[in-house]
């Protein structure tokens, strides 16, 4: 043999190719797969040669091969007879396809003995298979070369028309050969020829024979064959006696019959073609039988006729005989009469139409069977000649004509071609006699006609023949007296008029008028008498049933169903062919539902009637299954529930359940007889019932009949007695067939509630019961069994032999396994179904082991595919490990795996699902994955280990898949590439890092692929291609492989640090960047949500698709705003491009507010949006107004319904707010700022609403928890969400940024006279606040009052209509319990943004401060009551910050002495209402100063109170050095901030210094003595009183602050602006104390009270240290320091005139300065 045929192509997978099974489906594949092939399909089984010694040396010459190959050849060679070099060949395909082991492992297997001795016996089978499918390739290229149907029609055409001119001779001579073979010995094939394996030579040997038979049959049946082959054929059959006289017909068994039988049949089929029986009969038709290739062979005929003599013996000569008794008689009538007769007697002696009826039944039916289709039409023609040329009465029974016939006809276009004949001629004789003897004999005519029903043409002609009968047919014993006959008794004519039936009187009936002649004949039955009657059969088949319903408990009963089952499946028939025709049925069909009821109430139920009742009720059920329901449902067949189904345990224990008439005739009858028809047929009706979608109603009274055969049917049926093989089969896939129809309804079909629905049963007890048990049987038969099955069928194929049946019944159990575990509800409990799944057993006997299996099932493609979804279902949800459950066998079948993965020609689908099961591995099943990935470790640089590819990793096929060149290509469809993505997205997202690293770094242990070195532009490639217009019909997974492509990119820049990342991904990012990709696929993807907006009908089918490329590009946008650099996206015109088609896609969703689907993506887009108006704000900030889009996708919004768009509405108000934030009203108002003002009105009061429902829902319930808030350090505050009022606080927040807009309120005003929004919003405040619930609307409320408060025109609408509620209602409920709330002291500065409850009394607080700055009078009243209630809080507040530096305490401390300050402007008021408070907030504000001095003056300490009361360092022990300087900064400049207020307020609370230097008569009992008269500095101990040195310190902490610029810019941070408001700060802070100081000395010095001595003592220490002071001042103010603000924040004070004798103030000097001057020149004196 030629090298080149060692790498050629096997037989079985050429055999799938041209099936149309593999990869190559188009059509020039499949010509150039025949053109390469055609010579080897030519030569037939003579392909494969004996062995030679110089095929041998060649083999041995082969230095390709190795050794050990070589010498396994040569065994192999030894036992099949087979040429050397085919052998290794055969060998070599077997190890590629069938091979279940490792090519590890192979080496032992061959010099193992026993183990290489199984190996050969699996290799001579895989031969035998080769030789089968070589001949089926040619038997399927001459089944369809002529239909016009078939896509590869002509592909197929051309081969044959190169086969045609030798195929005959070489397939007859390899026939003869086989037939002849002798059978191998031990002596001549090797010790493993043992008689089993000469057995299963000789089954092969049978069944190459029948193939080629077959093949010679149906080439016939296209060419003509001439006279010389037809005596050559005929004497070939004779000598091996047509299959029965075979050279070892010793070896003939039991099993082998059906062989046999086949080549009989084909040898006799050949013949009867090979005469050309159909031309014969259309040249006598038309007188020129010269024509005929047998009218000029006198002497082949004669040969012919004396051969034929000699026939006789076998069945199988019959229709030979038969064809040439035509053959003859119509050539030459008169030359041979005697012998025509003779051979023809002799045709029928072999009951040749029972055979022929016999031998069309065992050749299958002839849906696709393409040979018994033609063996029928070539037994039609026979049959229409015979009847034709041959009296009726001279060929035997008219029942077996009639059967023949039928099995004839059931071929398709059989049945038109008889309704074009005309009736006096063929088949149509025989349905003439049929009519002659209806109705007296109603089985015949309508067996007839029921076979001539094929399509809806031949159905109206059925119908109108049979309701337009023209003759009446009856038979009576004796002669009737109401009739006048004529002599001879040949015509009768009747006197009377008469009903035909007994019926009652208004029932259906048939009456003969009188008058009626009718022609007689005598007979031995009596007198037959026809009359002359015309009637419609239809009326008369009513009349038989009814009379059926009359007798059916009487003995008539038996005869009265032999006439009515007929009739029944004519109507079967018909409405299956025809529904049209079915009202005019009702008459009937309407009767089946009682005659149903009676018939299986009686004691002996007539079984083949019933099963045809129920079949006509399947047809009627398909097209309306309510009213078939709700007739059948009173006739008491089915199973029904005898009490309410209530529950799951009720139903499932069938408790109050009774069979019905059909499980009692299942038991009684059909179970002890073996036979099931009524089974089939009820198992079809409650499918078809099931699929028919009937009501929930409906449903409920179904789930008797489902229990029925969940519980007694599936677990038991395979132990029942069958008279019929392959009856248990179909059983079992019927019963899979209504629990996967179940399995499959729609939620829409089955109803919610506690009863149980069908659905919910059937998962029940699969999961649960023994019905479980009865599935994993039937996936555990296992590969080989199936392929025994396969290989005993004697068919050449099909879809109907008990192989597809078992096949078909597997794929089912794995449906519905793989249904019940998705559709089950999540437990905690396993199941009985999980725990047969998934348990682990001995060496290959758990079912994991079994399904993986499946991988080697080579017939059906779908068997393997199905195995791997439910394996890939079981791998997501069951508790165990894959790998574990393949035990030894786990390398193998990962071999099997990557072998179809890798296969060019492997079925599509099969590589798609390995691939999305190895997907589901990779996050489920470490085990297994490190298997299929086969990563090898050696040791790397520096101790560290590296990773390579080993020969057996998946990962060199997906690198191979997604390689650039391969794209387009048909191995490599964009499904499958897809899958590839798929699989390694799943890589980056579980973080394989071992295999990730190796497709980064290119390590592999076999030779490197070319393709891998470039892994990022191969990977990225699908990026920079251009896809399809969104409205094109584009293949959805082309968006899918984009999106993976864009996750893997975001997971590898996300997880890998950009210094790190591979040169050729940054080489691809940089290209993407460069090409404006970027802009593209923005626009893409804006295109794509306008697509499904406008188009939603169609966009939906590939809507998933579209949202997860949406989400890529969402993730890899996000993503480039904090990786910008390494994305190569910094320019800001592309930012702005990007977000601008992001704000066109959101509004394009979004604005079609009833679209589901358009909602789901707006909601994504909305998402992306916040985001990237958050980081580029820099970009928004340039871009156009933004704020007129998103107001209309407001508007769109709040029109959608509430539940599923509280998300989106919640983004889009977040838009809105950063909008603004970002564009304010971008230069001028909008134009929708009305009516977004009343949008977002109206949305706050209705959800305020809901709020108040859902909060007082929550209180009456008792589910509110106190949530502690405290001061104390030990208190840890428990973070609350609200769930209902996420809108509802992003509304607040958004209307406060409005009113921020509306500067002038005029708006505001406007819309709270239309919208009674505040009062809805302060009832929901007033709620929270005594229930202390909904704190997010809390706080977001009183931010928006806070905002209104600062806001013209609406804080006084604000103070007149609302102020009582707010302050009378509503602000009392702020008194906190100060034994359990108070402040946490952990809080850290990043806490402080998350809203708690002292974050609310803070903002009451600001609140309170606005409102009593801008009303001032007006409001004094109300801020008393509000400090009269909360005074413990402010004193507790005020004295925290000395124990407490946390922001959060600060910053209460802050707003606390802000609103004081305020307050501190009506002293006089607070002093009359309340004295003693006043009292106590004067001496807590004075410490309250010497703590911040204290603190600001001795950083290290502050630092250290920070570190170990705050527990930073245990906290966020990752914080570094700079985070905790910060942190320090922020609370210095928080106290510098309470410094500076505190001292202002102090101010207010100390005489005027102009006053009191001035007025002498000045009541000093007026103003209390603050501060104590002492110097020292100020001490952390609330023990020692503030004093002057406290003041002192004062203004020397600000001076040193001020004179350390360093100092300054890092507490403020940095920013120059901020900067200069410290220093201002500062200034501020130095001037109040200076003049607190000054007014409290001269209180001091004119206080009677005080001693002369400790004046002296004032005066002195004031002098000196104010000299001191002033001198530090004014060098700073001569280097330009900044002015005080006082006259922004308070009253300035009124500078002291100079006084007589004193020197004029300095010019440029600050006012304080000059004060404090003058108060030392007063105090020096």
């Amino acid at each position: 043999m030629a090298d080149s045929e060692m790498c050629v192509r096997s037989s079985r997978e050429l055999w799938t190719i041209l099936l149309g099974r593999s990869a190559l489906r188009e059509p020039a594949q499949i010509e150039a797969e025949l053109d390469r092939h055609w010579e080897r399909l030519l030569q037939g089984l003579c392909y494969y040669k004996a062995p030679s010694s110089s095929s041998a040396d060649k083999l041995k010459a082969d230095k390709d091969v190795a050794q050990p190959l070589k010498d396994f050849g040569l065994r192999i060679s030894k036992l099949l007879g087979l040429d050397q070099q085919q052998s290794v060949q055969i060998l070599q395909c077997y190890l590629q396809e069938d091979y279940r082991g490792t090519r590890n492992n192979l080496k032992v297997v061959l010099q193992d003995e026993r183990q290489s001795q199984a190996l050969l016996l699996k290799i001579a089978d895989y031969y035998y298979e080769e030789r089968v499918c070589h001949l089926r390739c040619v038997l399927l290229l001459l089944t369809y070369f002529q239909d016009e149907r078939h896509p590869y029609r002509a592909e197929y055409s051309n081969c044959v028309n190169k086969l045609e001119k030798d195929l005959v001779n070489n397939y007859q001579k390899q026939f003869e050969t086989l037939f002849k073979a002798e059978a191998p010995t031990w002596e001549t094939h090797g010790n493993l020829m043992t008689e089993r394996q000469v057995s299963r030579w000789f089954t092969q040997c049978l069944r190459e024979q029948s193939l080629l038979l077959e093949i010679l049959f149906l080439y016939y049946a296209y060419f003509e064959m001439g006279p010389g082959d037809l005596f050559s054929f005929t004497k070939m059959f004779k000598e091996q006696g047509f299959g029965l006289r075979q050279t070892n017909r010793h070896l003939v068994d039991k099993s082998m019959d059906a062989l046999v039988d086949r080549i009989g049949y084909f040898s006799s089929l050949i013949l009867v073609e090979g005469m050309d029986i159909d031309f014969l009969h259309k040249c006598a038709l038309e007188d020129r039988t010269e024509q005929h290739q047998f009218s000029n062979t006198p002497d082949i005929s004669k040969e012919m006729d004396q051969m034929l003599l000699t026939f006789g013996d076998i069945p199988h000569h019959g229709p030979v005989l038969l064809a040439w008794v035509l053959l003859r008689h119509t050539l030459s009538p008169d030359e041979s009469s005697p012998v025509i007769r003779r051979i023809g007697n002799m045709s029928l002696q072999l009951g040749v139409f029972p055979y022929l009826t016999t031998m069309l039944q065992g050749l299958g039916g002839s849906g696709n069977n393409c040979t018994a289709s033609t063996a029928r039409m070539c037994i039609y023609g026979l049959l229409s000649f015979v009847i034709t040329s041959f009296e009726e009465e001279t060929l035997g029974s008219q029942q077996h004509l009639i059967n023949a016939a039928c099995e004839v006809l059931s071929a398709p276009s059989l049945a038109e071609l008889f309704w074009e004949t005309k009736p006096n001629m063929g088949l149509g004789m025989i349905l003439d006699s049929a009519v002659g003897m209806f109705p007296h004999k109603t089985g015949p005519l309508l067996q007839l006609l029921t076979a001539l029903l094929s399509d809806k043409s031949t159905a109206k002609k059925v119908y109108t023949f049979l309701d337009k009968m023209s003759f009446y047919t009856e038979v009576y014993k004796t002669k009737p007296c109401d009739i006048i006959s004529r002599e001879d008794e040949t015509l009768w004519r009747r006197q009377a008029p008469k009903l035909i039936y007994p019926l009652g009187l208004g029932q259906t009936n048939l009456r003969m008028p009188q008058g009626v002649l009718g022609q007689v004949v005598v007979g031995e039955q009596g007198y037959m008498v026809r009359w002359d009657y015309s009637y419609s059969a239809w009326t008369l088949f009513t009349c038989e049933i009814e009379m059926l319903l009359h007798v059916v408990s009487t003995a008539d009963v038996i005869v009265h169903c032999e006439r009515v089952k007929p009739i029944l499946d004519l109507v079967h028939r018909m409405i299956s062919t025809d529904w049209t025709v079915s009202d005019c049925l009702l008459p009937l069909t309407s009767r089946i539902y009682m005659l149903l009821q009676r018939l299986t109430s009686v004691i002996n139920p007539p079984v083949p009637v019933i099963a045809s009742c129920v079949n006509c009720l399947i047809v009627l059920a398909a097209r309306m299954p309510g009213k078939v329901w709700s007739s059948l449902h009173h006739t008491g067949f089915l199973p029904f529930a005898s009490s309410p189904l209530t529950n799951m345990v009720q139903s499932i224990s069938a408790e109050g359940m009774k069979a019905g008439n059909y499980g009692n005739l299942l038991v009684l009858i059909e179970q002890p007889r073996g036979e099931y028809a009524v089974t089939i047929a009820f198992l079809r009706l409650i499918t078809t019932l099931v699929k028919g979608q009937l009501g929930s109603t409906q449903n409920k009274g179904l789930i008797p009949c489902v229990l029925l055969v969940l519980k007694e049917m599936l677990p038991t049926y395979h132990k029942w007695r069958y008279n019929a093989y392959g009856v248990r089969e179909r059983i079992g896939c019927l019963i899979l067939e209504l629990v996967h129809a179940i399995l499959n309804l729609s939620p829409d079909g089955e109803a919610s509630g506690s009863t149980p629905t069908l659905q919910s049963l059937c998962i029940y007890s699969l999961a649960n019961a023994e019905s479980g048990q009865a599935v994993v049987n039937i996936m555990g038969v296992g590969v080989d069994t199936i392929d025994l099955v396969l290989a005993a069928q004697p068919s050449s194929g099909g879809s109907e032999g008990p192989g597809q049946i078992l096949i078909q019944t597997v794929k089912l159990a794995f449906s519905v396994t793989n249904n019940v575990i998705r559709l089950k509800l999540p437990s905690e409990a396993v199941s009985p179904l999980e725990q047969a799944l998934t348990q682990h057993g001995g060496h290959g006997s758990n079912l994991i082991a079994v399904l993986a299996k499946y991988i080697y099932h080579k017939h059906d493609p779908a068997l393997p595919r199905l195995a791997i979804q439910l394996l890939k279902r079981l791998a997501t949800v069951a508790p165990m490990s894959v790998y574990a459950c393949l035990g030894s066998d786990a390398a193998a079948i990962r071999d099997a795996f990557l072998t179809r993965l890798q296969s060019k020609t492997e079925d599509m689908r099969i590589k798609v699902m390995i691939l999305e099961f190895l997907t589901v591995a990779v996050e489920t099943q470490p085990g297994l994955i490190e298997l299929f990935l086969n990563l090898e470790v050696r040791d790397g640089t520096e101790g560290s280990k590296e990773f390579l590819l080993g020969e057996w990793s998946c990962l060199q096929v997906v690198l191979d898949l997604i390689d650039s060149r391969q794209q387009g290509k048909y191995w490599c469809p964009p499904l499958l590439h897809r899958a590839a993505l798929a699989f390694l997205h799943a890589l980056w997202q579980d973080r394989r890092d071992s295999a990730i690293s190796v497709l980064r770094t290119k390590q592999c242990s076999v030779p490197p692929l070319p393709n891998r070195e470039k892994f990022w532009e191969h990977l990225t490639t699908p990026l920079f291609g251009t896809l399809p217009c969104p409205s094109d019909s584009t293949e959805p997974c082309v968006l899918e492989t984009c999106a993976f492509v864009m996750k893997i990119i975001g997971l590898e820049i996300y997880y890998v640090v950009s210094g790190s990342l591979e040169p050729s991904l940054k080489e691809a990012l940089q290209r993407f960047s460069s090409g404006r990709r970027y802009e593209y696929w923005s626009q893409y993807v804006k295109s794509l949500v306008a697509h499904v907006a406008e188009a939603e009908d169609e966009a939906v089918r590939s809507f998933s698709e579209t949202q997860m490329v949406i989400s890529a590009w969402r993730t890899l946008l996000i993503l480039s705003t904090s990786h910008s650099d390494v994305m190569q996206l910094k320019e800001d015109s592309v930012r702005l491009k990007l977000f601008m088609d992001v704000l066109e896609g959101t509004k394009a969703a979004l604005l079609v507010p009833m679209s589901v689907p358009c909602l789901r993506l707006g909601s994504m887009m909305a998402t992306l949006l916040l985001i990237l108006l958050k980081q580029w704000r820099s970009v928004v900030a340039t871009a156009p107004d933004i704020l007129a889009p998103l107001s209309l996708i407001l508007e769109s919004v709040l029109q959608a319904d509430q539940q599923p768009m509280e998300k989106t509405k919640a983004k889009v108000f977040s838009a809105l707010i950063s909008a603004l934030q970002i564009q304010g009203l971008n230069g001028g108002e909008i134009s929708q700022l009305p009516q977004l003002l009343v949008s977002v009105c109206e949305t706050v009061q209705d959800e305020a609403l809901a709020l108040i429902d859902s909060t007082r829902h929550m209180t009456q319930a008792g589910d509110v928890l106190e949530d502690k808030d405290s001061m104390e350090t030990d208190a840890v505050r428990s973070v609350q969400k609200d769930q209902r009022d996420g809108v509802c606080v992003l509304a607040l927040h958004l209307a406060k940024e409005l009113c921020r807009a509306d500067q002038d309120g005029e708006h505001w005003v406007i819309v709270m006279r239309k919208v009674p929004v505040l009062h809805s919003v302060l009832s929901v405040l007033e709620l929270s606040l005594r229930s202390k619930q909904n704190l997010y609307f809390t706080e977001a409320a009183l931010h928006l009052l806070l905002t209104l408060a600062h806001t013209p025109q609406v804080h006084t609408h604000l103070y007149v209509t609302f102020m009582p509620k707010l302050y009378l209602d509503i602000m009392p409920n702020l008194n906190p319990k100060l034994n359990q709330q108070c402040l946490d002291l952990k809080e850290t500065p990043i806490l402080t943004l998350n809203p708690c409850w002292p974050g609310v009394y803070r903002l009451s607080m600001s609140l309170m401060e606005s409102l009593l700055k801008t009303l001032r009078y007006n409001f004094i009243n109300e801020a008393l009551d509000f400090v009269g209630v909360h005074q413990e809080r402010i004193l507790q507040c005020l004295n925290a910050v000395r124990t407490v530096q946390s922001l959060v305490c600060l910053d209460e401390a802050d707003h606390t002495v802000g609103f004081l300050l305020q307050l501190s402007s009506f002293c006089k008021e607070w002093q009359f209402h309340l004295p003693q408070l006043l009292r106590d907030v004067q001496i807590n504000l004075c410490y309250l100063c010497q703590t911040c001095t204290y603190l600001l003056h001795s950083k290290k300490m502050l630092h250290h109170y920070l570190q170990v009361e705050h527990a930073l360092t245990r906290r966020y022990n990752t914080l570094r050095e700079e985070a905790e300087q910060k942190a320090l900064l922020a609370v210095q400049c928080s106290l510098l901030k309470i410094l500076s207020k505190t001292l202002a307020t102090l101010q207010r609370f100390t005489p005027d210094c102009c006053q009191i230097l001035l007025d002498q008569c000045m009541d000093l009992a007026e103003y209390r003595t603050l501060f104590v008269l002492s110097f020292n500095t100020p001490v952390f101990d609330s023990d020692v009183a503030p004093s002057f040195g406290t003041l002192l310190a004062t203004i020397n902490v600000a001076l040193s602050m001020l004179g350390e610029p360093g100092s300054l810019s890092a507490v403020s941070l940095g920013s120059s602006e901020e900067t200069q408001a410290l220093k201002s700060l500062l200034v501020f802070t130095m001037e109040n104390c200076f003049y607190v100081l000054v007014s409290q000395a001269v209180r001091c010095l004119k206080d009677p009270g005080i001693a002369p001595r400790d004046k002296q003592r004032l005066k002195q220490e004031l002098s000196s240290e104010l000299s001191t002071l002033l001198s530090t001042l004014a060098r700073h103010f001569r280097r330009g320091s900044p002015s005080s603000p006082a006259s922004g924040m308070l009253a300035s004070p009124q500078t002291k005139p100079t006084t007589p004798g004193s020197k004029s103030s300095q010019e440029g000097q600050e006012p304080f300065i000059q004060l404090v001057q003058a108060f030392v020149r007063h105090v020096q004196r």
